[in-house]
């Protein structure tokens, strides 16, 4: 590891991270594991692994859908697809699809037709007005809930869109942010247009040419054992059993749905991977994977009018606060970081995971971090916000 000094960072000042999630989260009992990760360019500046190894497979969750994104604009790159073009090109089961007015529950709902079409673009910024079950908001969500649209093993990508037909939207698409199963969506849509399953597909067009060998869909059997216990947030135990460590693991088997929002495993070095691509404008090792002027597009706010989060979200879906982020497609973005009352740099981007996983890229500062964990929700502790704001703290250059 290049000495932190050398890399524009005060050591003292970093190891006060370590020590802090060790002190507040780890020995508390708030957090089983934690490894974090902070890169300056291609060289490391600091590592704190705890109660896990380094090798450690986790369940990345919503940390997919960047992945689902890239893969999607490789598409869009081959003219094989376009932004402006309407989602009901690639998924008729949607042509009349309306917008919820009343109804749910033992009431049929009623819906009237949307007064914009649903673009491609609207499924890659979460305007589509589409949700997730998990938000527990509305009637809509409700019927996501009762049609069993988060569980990966009950459908495949036909009866995950036949399911989401028979429901209306939560708004028309274009006019709102909701955070939601639109990803799942591009998942389905770039399974439809390539011809292959989705997880083959990002097996050889991101994973394969980026050497993320321990990334995937399933854990093969001879890599169990790399795989932690997952928990759930519980009020009096602090944590709860989710998901069982090694072979007994839900993420060694195979599910009817691959899911693009969220059913990815991965490693810290593997993401790693992938970032390095992104802070190196869409290229690594002599491999381009996207164009740096498509990244560019990805990494820029698309929500509407321009506004960040606090104008247009519906969403519970982080701890993370809304005010100066943007939206872009696939990637949160900072658009006004005084707005965000975090150090942080205008450009940078980000997304997690529902198990507290983490990852953010500053390209004007040059830093890469990758914080895994295994709790779910998100919202459980305000983790990914201290670490931010210790990790810029700890600059001196």
């Amino acid at each position: 590891m290049t000495n932190p000094q050398d890399l524009g960072f005060l050591p003292d000042r970093l190891d006060r991270i370590g020590a802090h999630i060790q002190r507040k989260y780890l020995d508390t009992g708030k957090l089983p594991c934690a490894d974090l990760l902070i890169m300056r360019g291609d060289e490391e500046a600091y590592r704190f692994t705890q109660n896990v190894g380094d090798d450690a497979i986790f369940r990345i969750m919503s940390m997919t859908k960047p992945i689902t994104s890239i893969a999607f604009m490789q598409l869009v790159e081959q003219g094989r697809i376009a932004l402006s073009e309407p989602v009901a090109k690639y998924i008729p089961e949607f042509t009349d699809l309306g917008v919820f007015v009343a109804g749910g529950g033992n009431v049929p709902f009623v819906s009237r037709p949307a007064t914009t079409p649903m673009r491609i673009i609207d499924l890659m910024r979460h305007t589509a007005g589409f949700t997730y079950g998990f938000q527990e908001r509305s009637n809509v969500d409700a019927a996501y809930r009762k049609a069993e649209l988060d569980g990966w093993s009950k459908h495949d990508n036909d009866e995950f869109v036949a399911k989401l037909a028979a429901i209306p939207l939560e708004f028309d698409p274009g006019t709102a942010w909701n955070y939601s199963v639109a990803t799942d969506l591009l998942g389905v849509i770039i399974s439809r247009v390539s011809g292959q399953s989705l997880g083959d597909h990002l097996a050889e067009h991101i994973f394969g040419p980026l050497g993320m060998n321990d990334t995937g869909y399933v854990v093969p059997e001879d890599n169990a054992h790399r795989i932690p216990p997952a928990f759930a947030w519980h009020p009096t135990e602090k944590m709860k059993s989710s998901d069982k460590p090694g072979s007994e693991s839900s993420w060694t088997r195979a599910h009817k749905f691959q899911s693009g929002g969220g059913g990815l495993a991965s490693t810290t070095a593997d993401y790693l991977r992938f970032c390095r691509m992104l802070l190196n404008g869409g290229a690594l090792d002599g491999v381009q994977i996207i164009s740096p002027k498509t990244l560019e597009l990805m990494t820029a706010n698309h929500l509407p009018g321009g506004g960040d989060l606090t104008h247009h979200s519906k969403a519970l879906f982080s701890e993370a606060e809304n005010a100066g982020t943007g939206f872009g497609l696939g990637f949160a973005c900072i658009d006004d970081p005084a707005a965000t009352m975090m150090p942080c740099s205008k450009g940078e981007f980000f997304w997690g995971g529902m198990y507290s996983t983490a990852f953010f890229i500053d390209p004007v500062e040059d830093i890469i971090m990758i914080f895994m964990t295994q709790l779910m929700p998100s919202s459980s502790y305000p983790i990914r916000r201290e670490i931010k704001t210790m990790l810029y703290a700890a600059m001196a250059a």
